[in-house]
């Protein structure tokens, strides 16, 4: 009889977890997504493809998207030759200091690429920029040096940014693969470029190509650099026009629908480039990791050694050391444009956004409290479905798994975009220019990180443990609660700082949700540049990099102790 209740008892928890399981990713991220596609097709009680295929052919949409191929394209191409070069650098040759190097290329993955495009939109603009002033009035150039206000600007400093996507892939490749087919090539009496042509780069290509497609499909759908550098010269992309036109209309629904309709656009080119993606690393072509444990092999530079060395310090200090030195130096001015001599330079910027100015101050309050309350909830989220899917047999779970990685593969401004159409009084519940619409936002866009932290976790628990404790006489609650979760915490403390951390610095989905009083830390930032304020605006991106860098530490030092 006690089994039957037992096996009640547990067939009941399971019911429960399932089903908050499926309730939590239909409401929170399947619902606003299919939102979007009903509103960009449903037109007055009817399905009206005509009047979409007329928005698209717009020339603002067509140009748009011209413009986001174009920026993509250029910047997946150059992240893609600069990430794979510097990890066969600093994991298959001889350089000094490659430990280091390696760490500081991995910078550039935790700061904000917008705050990155302020900086250089000082430094690089064509009158006002501080390096093109420096060569016109020392060396007598007739114009600017370099226009960051163009593609190629724009591609540069997203390449400054992103190539940390293919170099961390190719890295692990690189550190991985079997160096006998190297070895080989080079008994043979093959040069050090000839191998790494025909052979290295070869077996390492669907880490390259995967790094690249990720870069591509995040270039596609960012909204900070573009809005930064390329709408002083009409240069839009598809998110920021979306942005555009909502704002400019006061958030009305035909702006929306119409915001849904060129989402739709991302959509699609997500879903070609995920499908491209998972075609590339399902071929089993290319198999680089033997059986045998081995040390691959460092090349040797010889006469290069140094010179490349300076280069990789060369090219850390103009891309990290530089513009994070102008963005504090800038947020200490008293006016822009000063010069910076010590008594031009002081701390009362940033005396005033931190104890002073109600914006700014509210601007880190709120991306705190967002920041850590979708880290909490979306951990423990995460917690619960990744049980269903990694321990529990049910039927489906494949739905489960495919709608808590969903966000993960929609653009940011998709998901902004769906949460307005789920949450702004629609169906009841209205949410739009408060915090909480921004809070619901963030947890269905970092569910993803929550899932795959925590389902590691849960793959390393043998299912004896629960069953001996079942077996003892526990309930199922007493098992989650005594033996799975002591030994997932590992993964639930990886899933709460890799949400917590993004959150601080998102932009993408903030930019669309934002209301006066619920400014983020990006928004701030963002707007207050566009304002004109530019010494506050850079005032408050310092203290976003201390923040930021301080997170990061805090991670990396409870990851360690937890054995992350």
């Amino acid at each position: 009889m006690s089994a039957q209740i037992k096996q009640k008892s547990s067939f009941g928890v399971a019911q429960i977890i399932l089903f908050l399981s499926i309730a939590i990713l239909v409401i929170v991220v399947a619902f606003p997504v299919l939102l979007i596609l009903f509103n960009a097709f449903w037109v007055e009680d009817h399905f009206d493809f005509a009047n979409t295929i007329s928005i698209l052919k717009q020339p603002a949409t067509y140009e748009a998207l011209m413009n986001s191929i174009i920026i993509a394209s250029m910047s997946t191409v150059g992240s893609t030759i600069v990430g794979t070069f510097f990890a066969w650098l600093v994991t298959r040759t001889d350089i000094p200091y490659h430990n280091f190097m390696k760490s500081m290329f991995l910078v550039p993955f935790m700061l904000p690429s917008f705050i990155g495009a302020i900086a250089w939109k000082m430094l690089l603009s064509p009158n006002a920029g501080l390096i093109n002033k420096f060569f016109m009035e020392n060396f007598g150039f007739d114009g600017p040096i370099f226009n960051i206000y163009s593609y190629y600007g724009i591609s540069a400093v997203e390449i400054m940014y992103l190539f940390p996507f293919v170099f961390i892939q190719v890295c692990g490749a690189l550190e991985r693969m079997d160096p006998t087919l190297e070895e080989s090539a080079r008994i043979s009496g093959a040069g050090l470029m000839t191998i790494t042509r025909k052979i290295t780069i070869p077996l390492v290509m669907p880490s390259i190509l995967s790094g690249a497609l990720l870069i591509m499909l995040y270039s596609m759908a960012h909204f900070g650099t573009v809005a930064v550098l390329g709408i002083e010269r009409g240069i839009y992309n598809i998110p920021v026009l979306i942005y555009e036109r909502i704002h400019q209309s006061g958030g009305s629904f035909d702006s929306i629908r119409l915001g849904a309709i060129l989402a739709t656009v991302l959509v699609i080119s997500a879903a070609i480039i995920i499908w491209a993606q998972r075609k590339i690393l399902s071929t089993g072509h290319y198999q680089i990791i033997g059986g045998k444990s081995f040390r691959p092999t460092q090349l040797k530079l010889r006469g290069l050694r140094i010179p490349m060395m300076l280069f990789c310090f060369a090219y850390i200090g103009f891309t990290i050391v530089l513009p994070t030195v102008i963005i504090f130096l800038v947020g200490g001015l008293s006016t822009y444009g000063l010069p910076f001599t010590p008594e031009n330079l002081s701390l009362d910027n940033y005396k005033f956004i931190l104890f002073d100015f109600d914006v700014t101050r509210d601007a880190i309050f709120n991306s705190v409290t967002l920041g850590f309350t979708a880290a909490v909830i979306t951990m423990f989220a995460g917690v619960m479905i990744s049980y269903v899917i990694v321990k529990m047999k049910v039927r489906g779970k494949g739905i489960l798994e495919f709608l808590g990685m969903l966000p993960f593969s929609v653009p940011g401004s998709v998901i902004a975009l769906g949460v307005i159409l789920a949450w702004s009084g629609q169906f009841g519940i209205n949410l739009y220019n408060t915090v909480w619409i921004i809070l619901v936002a963030y947890i269905a866009r970092y569910m993803a990180f929550s899932l795959k932290a925590n389902s590691a976790a849960l793959e390393q628990i043998h299912d004896s443990l629960v069953e001996a404790a079942r077996a003892c006489g526990a309930t199922m609650w007493q098992s989650l609660k005594d033996i799975v979760l002591p030994l997932v915490k590992p993964g639930m403390l990886a899933a709460f700082f890799l949400i917590f951390l993004p959150s601080l610095r998102e932009l993408t989905v903030s930019i669309m949700l934002y209301a006066p009083t619920t400014r983020t830390i990006g928004v701030a930032i963002y707007t207050l540049n566009e304002d004109g304020e530019t010494v506050i605006s850079c005032a408050l991106a310092g203290i976003a990099l201390i923040i930021i860098v301080l997170g990061q530490f805090v991670i990396n030092h409870f990851s360690k102790k937890a054995g992350v």
